[in-house]
Order: structure tokens, then sequence, then C-alpha cells
């Protein structure tokens, strides 16, 4: 009866937590979404097809990431969305019940419905017209939501495949709305050049919502990402298309500010989320340093390097970051060593690496829980970037981080287990939607039946 009377009790409390909890479960993710504090329930992993590797089709992988369950660290769905599109990035929407994937080279969107069932999602919709109704943007990348908008940064155009591009703008029920083109020396669209360089390229996108502040990095175009890597570092008009620049936007508005560089191709931004921390981190891929975008005492935006990540003659190749919840820590994978840094950040101009640790052959994406207790690693880059024979690993792993070290917990080998290559994470919990997880053993106990969740 006690069991029983605790249960109850349980799920009375579950709808009120994912209305008013203020934290996200993920660190890196829109302050605009639906949040969850508590442990995930799955980790959705946007997967490239290989040829000769299972259907050979890009695919949502569900990984079972809660401990009470019986298929804890296990694959528990698999769904193929039909042919290799580059599958790449993924973003929730702000209710959290769809998770928006694109294909940086069929500049498909495939909209998955992860709140039905969170345990099996469903493909929901896909987009195919994204560079028609964009006006020639190519390379839909990082899925950011806003008020019931989702913010989709392009790479390219299909003008020359270069990296001149802009961002398309969809309400959620996947409609477009309008583009934000990146400013250029020849447009800047009301923006101010603070130093060298307004190339237009585009990468990530973050918001500091309590400054009505957005900014974007920059990377490269279709030209070059899908190129093999080793012919684009032998050729030395590829290796000059990378970009520059950081921007400065009026979030509401829309609007270009100031054009920042930031030369050596910024790419993840991590913002603070204190209020009363004013700045934003990036890392440059090809100068391997940590970037700190922040507002000066006069309100300006700037940035500057603030520490070197390994050795950058060796070119290690900082990939994706984390910043921790309280601000004081920054995770930075570094993808040619398969190693993942983590840096004290408590002094934002001055951060100091305190642990490494190699995760595998190669590293990319990190995404951690917003207690700071799980982190997660996957290993794809891109398709034509990831290292060949042994070398070419692809995982999803966890650790538990104690504020020393990592200690693994499981690793999902997907070539083994023939799904392709993981990229990107995210992840998923029956709370967010008022239910119980039937799968845990808290759902089992023989006092409560639970058909498929509380409602």
């Amino acid at each position: 009866m006690m069991k029983r009377i605790i249960y109850l009790a349980m799920a009375a409390v579950i709808p009120l937590a994912s209305v008013f909890t203020v934290k996200a479960d993920e660190t890196c993710m829109s302050p605009y979404i639906a949040k969850i504090t508590g442990q995930e329930d799955y980790v959705y992993v946007w997967t490239l097809g290989v040829e000769g590797i299972g259907d050979e089709q890009d695919k949502l992988v569900t990984i079972d990431a809660n401990p009470s369950s019986d298929t804890y660290g296990t694959v528990v769905n698999v769904l193929s969305v039909g042919g290799r599109n580059e599958a790449h990035h993924s973003g929730l929407s702000d209710d959290r019940k769809y998770l928006w994937a694109g294909g940086l080279d069929t500049n498909q969107i495939f909209i998955f419905d992860i709140h039905s069932d969170p345990r099996t999602p469903t493909l929901h919709k896909v987009i195919t017209d994204f560079t028609d109704k964009s006006g020639g943007l190519v390379g839909p990348h990082t899925f950011y939501a806003l008020p019931g908008r989702m913010l989709v940064t392009a790479l390219s155009n299909n003008v020359d495949h270069g990296g001149r591009t802009g961002m398309a703008e969809y309400n959620n029920a996947g409609e477009f709305i309008a583009t934000h083109w990146m400013p250029t020396d020849s447009d800047l669209r009301g923006a101010t050049k603070s130093g060298q360089f307004a190339d237009g390229y585009g990468y990530d996108v973050r918001v500091k919502a309590d400054m009505n502040v957005m900014l974007t990095s920059s990377f490269t175009g279709w030209s070059n990402y899908m190129m093999d890597f080793g012919q684009m570092l032998q050729d030395g008009a590829a290796m000059q298309r990378f970009g520059n620049t950081m921007i400065v936007w009026d979030m509401h508005a829309r609007q270009p500010k100031k054009v920042l560089d930031v030369p050596g191709t910024p790419l993840e931004i991590r913002c603070a989320w204190d209020p009363s921390n004013r700045y934003c981190f990036t890392s440059t891929a090809l100068t391997s340093q940590i970037w700190l975008i922040y507002e000066d005492d006069q309100g300006e935006w700037q940035a500057k390097a603030v520490a070197d990540i390994g050795d950058p003659s060796s070119i290690p190749l900082p990939v994706d970051i984390s910043i921790t919840s309280d601000d004081k820590g920054l995770w930075v994978d570094t993808f040619l060593e398969g190693k993942a840094r983590y840096y004290d950040i408590s002094d934002p101009h001055a951060p100091k690496q305190v642990y490494e640790k190699v995760i595998g052959k190669q590293i990319n994406m990190v995404s951690q829980s917003w207690d700071g207790k799980r982190v997660y690693f996957s290993s794809s880059l891109l398709g034509n970037w990831d290292k060949l024979g042994d070398d070419d690993e692809q995982y999803v792993k966890l650790y538990h981080w104690d504020g020393e070290q990592l200690d693994h917990k499981w690793t999902v080998d997907f070539y083994a287990e023939g799904l392709g290559r993981a990229h990107q994470m995210r992840f998923g919990s029956y709370a967010l939607y008022g239910k119980i997880n039937p799968n845990t053993k808290l759902a089992k106990i023989d006092e409560i039946k639970v058909n498929g969740g509380l409602n």
C-alpha cells in the first residue's frame, strides 16, 4: 500500500514539474523549449547511413538511457528515412513534441513525432522545398527553437555552393516564414563591420534571451563539406573557403547589428545561463582556440581568444563544446585526437584546462545532463571527413562525471549493430508529457498497472 501511495504521489507531481521547472536537461538547448531536470529516458541519435552497413539509410536511433529500465544502454528503436542525405544536426521544437533533423546534401528536413510514444518516434513530416522556399539556402544545419518558431541555419547557397548563406524561419507546423541573410561586405544589412571580415558565412545560432541578443557563427559551403577531407586539406583554394566571423543580432527584429572577426572558423556557440553573465563561448576549428564573445562595460559586444585547445600547431580540430549549467565548466571535443577536454571557466576571460580523456579514435558531439553527472559522446563529423579503416569508429558512449574524472558506463557500437555513423544526440523524457515511463522498474510495481504511461 505504501508503494502505491508513493507512486500515485509521483504521478500527480510530474505534470506540474514539466510546466514549472526552469532548467533544461541538456545544457546547450534553447531557453524556450519545454524543460526537464530529472533523468532522461532516451537519447535520440540522428545517424548517417553508410553504403554496405545495414539498410544504408539515414535514421533516427533511440537508445534507452534510463538506468531503471531493463533495456538500459541498448538500442530500442530504429527509424530509417529512406536514402542518404548527409544527416547532421537536429533540434527540438519549443513544445518539445517534435524533433527536426536535416540533411546537408539533399536539403531535406525530417520532423519526427517524439511525444506520442517517446520510445518509438514516428516520421511526422518531410520538408522537401527548403532551398526553393528560402530563396536559395543550401545545407540546413542548426535547428533552434524560438517561441512558436524553428530557426534553421544553413551552410551554403545554390548559386556557387560557397559559404554565403542565411537562416530560414519556420513555424512549428513546418511552414516557411522568412529568410534572414547573413551580412556581407557588399550588403551589411544595417550591421556594423567591426574588423576585417564580413563574409556572409553561417553555421550555428544561440540566443541570450534576457538580453535580446542572438549570435551566429560561420563554417564553410557545400563545395567543401561534401569534399573528401584529405583532398580538401591539399587544396589551397578550398582551405581559403572557411568563415572567420560571428554576428551579433537583435533577436526579436532578426536584425544583424555587428559583425565580429573570429578568425579560424568559429563553430558551436554556447551561452552562459545566468542572466548576470553576459557572454558566450565558441571554439575555432582551424586555429584551436576558445573565444569569448562578451558585452563590455560600454555595452558593446566584443570577441577575443582566451585559451588554446591542446597544441594548435597540430590542428587537433576542435568540434563540439558544451557549457555546464552553473557556467563554470566547458567540455571541448577534438575530432582528430578523439579527446574530450574539460575547462574551468569560472573566470571566462581565462579558461584553464583541468582534465582530458581519450574517448575514441575520433570524436565529435557531446551532450551533458543539467546536473552535470552524465556526459554522452558521439563519433561522426561528416560522411567524407570521418577517419578511414580501423580509425573509423562509430559509437555513442555514456560516462558519469564526478567533477574530477569520467567513468565509462556503456557504449553502443553503431557499426557492429548495422546502424551507420552516429552524429547528434537529443534527450527524451516521458515526464515532459505528464507520463510515467512504463519501462522502468518503478512502473512495474505489482500494485500499479500502467498501460502505456499515465495521461
